[in-house]
C-alpha cells in the first residue's frame, strides 16, 4: 500500500514516540482510515527504514532484606541464602532460608528453624503442595510455628515471584 509523504510522516513521529508495530496499525485505521495487516505494518515501516525502539528494560527491585543480608550471604551454590532473618530460638520466633538449589522434584525449597531450635527442610512441588522434612524423625512443630513458617514463606516467595 502506497502511503503519501504526510501520511509516512505521520508513522516515522509513531515510531519516534515509541509505538509498537501493532498500536501503529491500530493508529492507521483509527486516524488514517487504512487498514493493513500487522505485516503490511511491518514492510512499511521497514521500507521507510524505520526502527521502532525496544522498551526501557524493567530494571528489578531488590528488596531490603536482599541488600542488607548481602554480605551475610553464604556464597556456595548449593548452599541456603537466608531470606527472612529473625533470630531462631526466641518464644515465637522462626526462621527461614530458601535453597538457591532446588531440590530435585521441588519448584521452591529450603529450611526452617523452628522456636524450639528444631529444623526442617521444606520444598514447594508443582501442585503448589507444602512439604516439611523434620532432622529429628517424628518432630511435629507447634501450632503457632506452623503458621508463622507459612505466613513467613507466603511472604518470601511473592517477593520472589512465586
Amino acid at each position: 500500500m502506497n502511503l503519501d509523504e504526510a501520511q509516512r510522516k505521520t508513522v516515522a513521529e509513531w515510531i519516534g514516540q515509541g509505538l509498537k508495530l501493532s498500536e501503529i496499525q491500530t493508529r492507521l485505521v483509527s486516524d488514517l482510515s487504512l487498514t493493513m495487516t500487522y505485516m503490511e505494518v511491518r514492510l512499511l515501516v521497514d521500507d521507510l527504514k524505520l526502527t521502532p525502539k525496544d522498551p526501557e528494560p524493567v530494571k528489578p527491585v531488590e528488596s531490603p532484606l536482599s541488600a542488607a543480608g548481602a554480605a551475610d550471604r553464604p556464597t556456595a551454590p548449593n548452599s541456603a541464602a537466608p531470606m527472612s532473618a529473625p533470630p531462631a530460638g526466641g518464644p515465637g520466633r522462626v526462621s527461614l532460608s530458601v535453597d538457591q538449589l532446588t531440590r530435585p522434584g521441588a519448584m521452591v525449597s529450603g529450611k526452617v528453624t523452628f522456636s524450639d531450635g528444631n529444623t526442617a527442610a521444606w520444598q514447594l512441588d508443582q501442585s503448589g503442595r507444602l512439604g516439611l522434612i523434620p532432622q529429628q524423625p517424628g518432630y511435629r512443630p507447634p501450632a503457632a510455628d506452623v503458621e508463622q513458617f507459612q505466613m513467613a514463606l507466603e511472604a518470601e516467595l511473592s517477593k520472589a515471584g512465586f
